[in-house]
């Protein structure tokens, strides 16, 4: 037998006369007469060299050469009609990508994201978590979701979330902090995750606003992913200073507490952002309207922080 793949349609023949066991049946669901499908089967079996069906009186069985296809065959088909979906998906504008940033998507965006899919079953997500900004020109994006302040002038940005970043701690380390100057002596864990903008907010700025002095405030374990920094403060060592709207979940389940009311405004915050003109779009102009329900339904961790700018923030927030 030559490496060369039989004709699709004797293919696709045989796939449904083996899930119908019937060539009548397999002929009416193909929309072709029973001779006609029996032309095709025939033509598998000469081009594989092998039977495929037992032809009894008035039914047919898969002789071993045809069971060994089947499933094969069955799979091919489930492939090329899943591939077919997609490609209507993406026709009809209905398949959407999405980049966010990894500690986003795991603490607030995959948790529920169900909830949009349950109201628009028809829309087909991908979800692409990386820090890393992506081009709406080279890569294959439609929307992101970012934190930070600036974008560029040729896309469209679109506040969704405010944060605020304040200590944050498990329950049983909280009750040894009876002050923020408790801090001077406290083991701290520092985030990362927001160098890449340029500037960060700092242990250092919290400290000063809250008026505790401690030289060594750059000392601790250091995260490149705010939920790792969120996580290893949930397990009891230490202490971090961590962005709400992240740690919304520990907060919740009472993993996380806030010991002290004060928080700082990072003078930055989670945007919507798509190429100009891009978020008219039935499916990102849906999924732009459930994120801000969704935000608007979920109730603030720390609805009574007091949250002050520090002037070093907004000068390079500005800059």
């Amino acid at each position: 037998m030559s490496d060369r793949l039989p004709p699709l349609t004797a293919l696709r023949a045989f796939e449904v006369a083996a899930r119908r066991m019937s060539f009548a049946k397999a002929a009416e669901e193909l929309g072709v007469t029973p001779a006609a499908l029996s032309y095709q089967i025939k033509q598998l079996e000469e081009h594989l060299g092998v039977s495929l069906f037992h032809r009894l009186n008035r039914a047919v069985t898969l002789t071993e050469a045809g069971r060994a296809l089947r499933p094969g065959v069955a799979e091919g088909f489930d492939a090329l009609r899943e591939a077919v979906r997609a490609l209507d998906g993406i026709r009809e504008g209905r398949a959407l990508t999405i980049t966010a940033g990894p500690a986003f998507t795991a603490k607030w965006l995959a948790p529920r994201l169900f909830h949009f899919l349950e109201r628009h079953p028809d829309v087909e997500v991908r979800i692409v978590a990386v820090l890393r900004v992506l081009d709406f020109d080279r890569d294959d994006v439609d929307a992101a979701i970012r934190f930070g302040v600036k974008h560029d002038p040729g896309l469209f940005a679109e506040t969704l979330i405010r944060d605020r970043l304040t200590p944050l701690c498990s329950p049983a380390f909280a009750a040894r902090l009876t002050s923020p100057e408790a801090l001077r002596d406290a083991p701290l864990i520092h985030d990362d995750s927001m160098a890449p903008l340029g500037w960060s907010p700092t242990w250092g700025d919290w400290l000063e606003a809250a008026g505790v002095e401690r030289p060594d405030w750059r000392r601790g374990p250091r995260f490149s992913n705010a939920d790792h920094a969120l996580s290893a403060a949930a397990e009891g060592a230490a202490v971090a200073l961590g962005r709400v709207s992240l740690a919304e979940p520990e907060l919740r389940q009472g993993r996380l507490v806030a010991p002290f009311r004060l928080a700082i405004d990072p003078e930055a915050h989670f945007r919507f952002i798509c190429p100009v003109g891009a978020e008219s779009r039935p499916p990102l102009s849906a999924l732009r309207t459930w994120l801000k329900e969704e935000i608007a339904a979920s109730p603030d961790p720390l609805p009574r922080l007091k949250v002050v700018k520090v002037p070093r923030i907004v000068a390079a927030a500005q800059g």
